[in-house]
């Protein structure tokens, strides 16, 4: 059952995070006390974010400005946990369980409202951040950790713009987020030491496994993972190999769980020419532009898996060769 927004009476005095199994391991110690988070957007990465929180055992509110997006974030969620239970992983019971700690808020103010952290996760558009940033300064207890789940842009940027920059703090997690096991913590020269901490803290009570990276265009993971993604969009628009020829060549012979190609599309290509043109400009380095068949692919709408098309046509819910 999820709840609407103004449920305040649900909210725990002092709850210890609570670590399910079904996706966690079962000897993780329990670092941080947490009563209530709060997530700022219903997309991929927020929607996988909220349901993270939930399942730990948070009172995890979500929001989004666009009801269709809350409402599409909350059914992304359920086809996870049905799925889950239908394979045998997870319970009805624990579905219920975690349900009960997934509340839907309509105003950001009453979704931050007694945080203890809150989670920003909005397309990568640095204005957007700025100002939901502003806001959340102003609605958010005086305590709360700010964290933004940006890929590529500076952090240092988007607490520059509050009169907080000690409690603001990138936290990078990876699509999907129940199941990728890596958090990117990014520290920017204003953080606050306890800050960095509790967001260590936090990761970990949620199963991640986090590094931590300074402030830097890319950080660590994005700056490698678009160049490579890049690279191999150049290489198949040059003829060198097919899309899945490509994919397997890095994950046999390199051991990625992953192909670039599909991992482009599954992030989103959107997303991926938005950190390359960032990189291009941090850097002044022509060689992190986006390549013309990324441009064309983003421009007419294949987005990637999200949108049904990308490098591969995804339709079908499988991937088939397009391109």
């Amino acid at each position: 059952m999820y709840l609407g927004r103004g449920c305040s009476s649900l909210l725990w005095q002092h709850m210890v995070a609570r670590v399910s199994t079904a996706y966690f391991p079962a000897d993780l110690p329990t670092l941080v006390t947490i009563r209530r988070v709060a997530v700022i957007g219903a997309g991929t990465m927020g929607s996988g974010i909220a349901q993270v929180c939930a399942q730990t055992g948070w009172e995890t509110h979500l929001f989004d400005a666009f009801p269709e997006s809350l409402e599409r974030g909350i059914r992304n969620i359920e086809e996870f946990w049905e799925r889950g239970i239908s394979k045998g992983k997870t319970t009805s019971q624990q579905k219920e369980e975690w349900s009960s700690n997934l509340i839907l808020d309509s105003e950001i103010s009453e979704a931050v409202m007694d945080s203890d952290i809150v989670i920003e996760a909005v397309p990568e558009k640095m204005e957007l951040k700025r100002s939901i940033f502003q806001e959340l300064e102003d609605l958010a207890p005086p305590n709360a950790i700010l964290a933004t789940n940006t890929s590529g842009l500076p952090v240092s940027e988007i607490a520059a713009h509050t009169s907080c920059p000690e409690r603001v703090i990138g936290m990078h997690f990876f699509n999907p987020v129940p199941l990728m096991k890596l958090l990117e913590i990014v520290r920017h020269k204003s953080v606050d030491e306890r800050t960095v901490s509790i967001a260590k803290e936090v990761g970990e009570a949620m199963g991640k496994t986090t590094i931590l990276v300074n402030d830097v265009p890319g950080f660590a993971t994005s700056r490698l993972g678009v160049v490579l993604g890049n690279e191999a969009i150049r290489m198949l628009s040059e003829g060198v190999a097919s899309a899945s020829d490509i994919d397997t060549a890095m994950r046999l012979g390199y051991r990625h769980p992953m192909g670039p190609l599909e991992l482009s599309d599954l992030v989103g290509l959107d997303v991926r020419m938005d950190i390359l043109n960032s990189l291009a400009e941090a850097f002044q380095d022509d060689s992190y532009t986006p390549h013309p068949l990324l441009k064309s692919l983003v421009e007419s709408g294949d987005l990637g898996k999200k949108s049904g098309r990308g490098i591969y046509d995804w339709t079908t819910g499988e991937k088939t060769e397009r391109l």
